[in-house]
């Protein structure tokens, strides 16, 4: 499991009986975690004082609830912590109905691994993120020296994501901030003959484009990485595929894309993405992911 070990503004500080009790900066959350399935006394008075308790509703969707929480505040991560290539992200926070905050902090596992390809490539590297939500990934490849096209279908995303980008002093960076379903994106892409040496992708499980378009993963995924395959260049430095999705297993991931991306010869490795629980010897999960390098071993230490 790759574990985002490196936060100090957020933690998780315990998880039961479907919950999770989270630090985030200044203020603590609780919010639902349908992988708790395990129901451990709750014992941190913190459970019963956060300033934010998201309630599910029986009719779908939810609610907040708290007195101390504000509609928005910010929280910092550090890449490359403590070495001389150290790098700050800053991110804006809000609470909305569907329980998240605008990050996914065990992402911060992938974000110091695509950092350090990219810093060592000692080239110039083009980044392709796809359904790149509030660009926490944009950035780590922006604070590397990349370049970056971040494409989202949510204009809301997009925006928020600049304004981490302003947040983080990356917005002078060589990025394209696009609103386009990411299919179509890659279908013209291919028409121009553009090319990118890393893609990467944090599909939904559901969703639908700017016009509309639905996209269902299990339907449209592997369709959509034949099409990934055709605009990475004759020299990629990785492939990152994350998944949320229930059921997609992370051996899943790994068969599709040595599949697709056979000719290149990839190393692929598959497994899951977790969070640490604070004071205790014990991982949280939080996803799957596959991450795929290409040619010689790269210079980089797996955290």
């Amino acid at each position: 499991m790759w574990k985002a070990d490196g936060w100090k503004d957020f933690a998780v500080l315990d998880a039961s009986s479907g919950e999770k009790l989270e630090r985030w900066g200044e203020y603590t959350l609780v919010r639902p975690d349908p992988q708790v399935i395990w129901q451990t006394p709750k014992n941190d008075r913190r459970w019963k004082g956060a300033d934010g308790h998201y309630i599910r509703s029986s009719s779908g969707g939810g609610r907040w609830e708290g007195r101390n929480l504000p509609e928005q505040w910010q929280i910092a991560y550090e890449l490359a912590a403590g070495s001389d290539d150290a790098a700050r992200l800053s991110f804006r926070l809000q609470p909305f109905k569907f329980k998240h905050t605008g990050v996914f902090p065990e992402q911060a596992a992938n974000w110091e691994w695509s950092y350090g390809l990219i810093g060592s490539a000692g080239r110039p590297v083009k980044v392709l993120n796809l359904f790149a939500y509030t660009g926490g990934a944009t950035l780590a490849a922006l604070a590397a020296g990349a370049s970056v096209t971040h494409v989202d279908a949510s204009k809301g995303m997009v925006g928020w994501a600049k304004e981490n980008a302003r947040l983080s002093a990356l917005e002078d960076r060589p990025v394209r901030w696009l609103v386009d379903d990411c299919t179509k994106f890659v279908e013209r892409e291919i028409r121009r003959g553009n090319k990118y040496d890393a893609i990467i992708m944090d599909p939904p499980s559901y969703g639908r484009g700017p016009k509309g378009e639905v996209w269902k993963l299990e339907e449209t995924v592997y369709p959509l990485l034949e099409l990934c395959a055709k605009v990475l260049s004759d020299d990629p430095l990785f492939f990152l595929f994350n998944s949320y999705t229930t059921g997609i297993q992370s051996g899943v991931l790994e068969y599709m894309l040595k599949v697709v991306l056979e000719k290149y010869s990839p190393k692929v490795e598959a497994g899951e993405v977790g969070l640490p629980v604070e004071g205790k010897d014990l991982v949280l999960p939080c996803g799957a992911a596959a991450r795929v390098t290409f040619g010689k071993d790269p210079k980089y230490v797996l955290k």
